[in-house]
């Protein structure tokens, strides 16, 4: 019983394709009555009937159908008056006079049988074990023809769940006014951190907004130690949006913290995450690009970073005094697209006064009023605008008016992450002076900072 309400067919209307089995059937036998049968819990019910017009269910008590349910194999009973069960059933004493009865059970893929595929005639008659190997053909179609159907419910269904949950959620953010707070649920999977740590000796700032507020994007980021004097960094994007794109970004940013712990080395972080990614049935064909580098501090003051990218525009290393320099290592191949992707690392130095720039597509394909994007030249061009000495609040703060100052700011989400060193007399007993850290922010919006 559970595998018929499982495929719930029962009291459906009249539907063609069980019809052409049932006359099928007919004409393949030559007999003036031929059916579809589901056996529910107390009745015999009539999914399609060719011949028999006015009945829709039978009783389930013992006799043609109710013994055929049973078998293993099609049931044939030649002559009905010389069977001991089917010799007082109501359709061979009644009106139909049945004489002659095949039936072949519907048998599901786990052994359950729901119903029947029946043959009927008012005279007796004999037939090939061709013919109930051909009776029990008609029967799998049926079942083919019941799995289909559920197939297509069951994705009818999750379409409409899926409907649900997103008009569920427009309401939501029809509702909220604030925007901090309709990105906070939209974006609740991505668990991006909540605010920079302070690193000593170094000022971080970053910046992140959708491009849509009911879209939950798929940008990321993260800073996090090592141990005593090293730090770990990560910017990425993962291909697409919506909830999938979500989990993919909350599995992609812990998989680089745990492997990052066991091994910080940025080519052996990006191959594990690679790993990962194709090891995980739930991603499918999603990938990921992304820059991983690690902190250390240099004994000339500043850090040695290594970075590792994968499939990922370049970072850019902001010397000062106009020195923009791209750092992308040659090699970095997309992550989670292909098994034995290769990744290379790139170690620099960043002194006193420089600084690092990571950002997401987002930013370089945003358009200018003449229609063309911002691209990474157009970019190169704005940071090597800067002569002061770098400071990452200041080149995010600037890189978030450069993209509210194109015509519709960015098409895509964009993620921005900023490292600087201060000079000596900005700093503070080895530690910034601030750690900024900008919140959450709709495209087109400048975001507050807090320390």
């Amino acid at each position: 019983m559970d595998a018929v309400r499982r495929y719930d067919i029962l009291d459906t209307p009249p539907d063609g394709a069980f019809d052409r089995v049932a006359a099928m059937a007919a004409r393949l036998f030559k007999v003036p009555v031929a059916s579809v049968t589901i056996v529910d819990e107390d009745r015999i019910w009539f999914k399609a009937a060719h011949g028999l017009e006015g009945v829709s269910e039978i009783g389930r008590e013992p006799g043609l159908c109710g013994s055929a349910i049973l078998a293993d194999e099609t049931l044939v009973i030649p002559d009905t008056l010389t069977d001991p069960v089917a010799f007082n059933n109501a359709l061979v004493t009644g009106p139909m006079a049945v004489r002659f009865y095949a039936a072949a059970p519907i048998i599901t893929g786990d052994g359950h049988r729901v119903g029947t595929v029946n043959i009927l005639d008012t005279k007796p008659r004999l037939i090939t074990e061709d013919d109930t190997a051909t009776l029990a053909d008609l029967a799998a179609i049926v079942l083919d023809e019941l799995e289909m159907r559920l197939a297509a419910l069951n994705a009818l269904r999750t379409e409409q769940e899926r409907r649900i949950e997103q008009e569920e959620a427009r309401q939501r953010a029809e509702q909220d006014k604030v925007s901090i707070a309709a990105f906070a649920a939209a974006l609740q999977r991505t668990l991006l951190p909540p605010a920079l740590p302070v690193v000593p000796g170094l000022e971080l700032a970053c910046h992140y907004a959708t491009a849509s507020p009911q879209d939950v994007g798929g940008d990321f980021y993260d800073v996090f130690p090592l141990d005593g004097k090293r730090w770990a960094f990560f910017l990425g994007d993962v291909c697409g949006k919506g909830p999938e794109a979500a989990a993919l970004t909350s599995l992609t940013r812990y998989t680089l913290r745990a492997a990052a712990l066991i091994d910080p080395d940025p080519d052996v972080v990006l191959t594990s995450l690679n790993t990962a990614l194709l090891l995980d049935a739930a991603v499918g064909s999603r990938f990921c690009t992304a820059v991983f580098g690690v902190l250390e501090p240099h004994e000339e003051g500043g850090f040695t970073v290594t970075v590792a990218t994968g499939g990922h525009p370049p970072a850019y290393h902001l010397r000062g005094q106009g020195t923009v320099e791209a750092v992308q290592p040659k090699g970095g191949m997309l992550i989670g697209a292909l098994a034995g992707a290769h990744f290379a690392s790139h170690s620099i130095h960043l002194a006193p006064g420089e600084g690092l720039l990571l950002y997401t597509d987002g930013l370089t394909e945003a358009r200018l009023a003449d229609g063309e994007m911002i691209g990474d030249e157009g970019l190169t061009g704005f940071l090597a605008a800067r002569t002061a000495p770098v400071s990452a609040t200041a080149v995010i703060e600037d890189t978030v008016a450069l993209i509210d100052a194109t015509p519709h700011g960015a098409g895509d989400d964009v993620a921005l992450l900023a490292l600087s060193v201060p000079l000596a007399d900005t700093a503070v007993d080895g530690f910034t002076a601030a750690a900024t850290a900008h919140t959450i922010a709709p495209a087109g919006e400048m975001p507050e900072s807090r320390p």
